[in-house]
């Protein structure tokens, strides 16, 4: 996996996001600020510009400047907890870039998640997302599927992990405030996250 796939990677998920800006607006509205779609699909504009106007030369680099652009551009919460997986993925990342480094990098990440959100599977966040998107990985790499499979089996388990939010109740975040009236409603920060992962299933398929 060289540098220019992750650029596509980040290419594929600016579009996903745009295209679902308003859904995620929606299911913020419901439970937040009704403002998450309008604010990641803004950041991931910035993004696709940053790469274009200094043309990464290694996948951590992409990572390195997308972390870094999330963080500065992406308003809430969103931009720091994306940034960080992106910022420890480019700091844990080795070259030449394997499945299971990728998926070792990705695992580092969601520790680094958890631990600025204080947030854990079950908590209705984005870390119901990508907890099993990463787990999925793991098991790939363990069982020697392909790069393809592995990354459609990882947007798999991320869409499932965002839809397995809509029962629960939220215990972390703005949506935490509602206590049971968040029940029923799908966590927006998983259903990006989903689409994050999705984008990269799409790019390697």
């Amino acid at each position: 996996m060289e540098a220019d796939v992750f650029v596509a990677w980040f290419e594929a998920a600016a579009r996903m996001v745009h295209d679902e800006r308003d859904r995620l607006t929606r299911l913020d509205a419901a439970i937040g600020d009704a403002d998450h779609g309008t604010n990641l699909d803004r950041g991931l504009t910035e993004v696709r510009a940053a790469l274009d106007g200094s043309p990464p030369e290694t996948p951590g680099q992409v990572l390195a400047t997308a972390g870094a652009t999330l963080i500065r551009r992406v308003g809430g919460a969103s931009g720091p907890l994306y940034g960080s997986v992106f910022r420890q993925m480019a700091k844990s990342l080795e070259s030449p870039v394997t499945l299971a480094g990728f998926a070792a990098a990705f695992e580092d990440g969601v520790v680094a998640l958890e631990r600025l959100g204080k947030a854990v599977p079950g908590d209705k966040t984005m870390v119901d997302a990508l907890t099993p998107a990463s787990r999925a990985l793991a098991l790939a790499v363990r069982d020697g599927v392909g790069v393809r499979e592995a990354f459609r089996q990882a947007a798999r388990a991320a869409e499932e992990g965002a839809k397995a939010t809509i029962p629960m109740q939220a215990r972390k975040g703005r949506a935490s405030y509602l206590g049971e009236r968040s029940v029923g409603h799908e966590d927006p920060g998983a259903a990006s996250a989903a689409l994050f992962m999705a984008a990269l299933a799409s790019v390697v398929a």
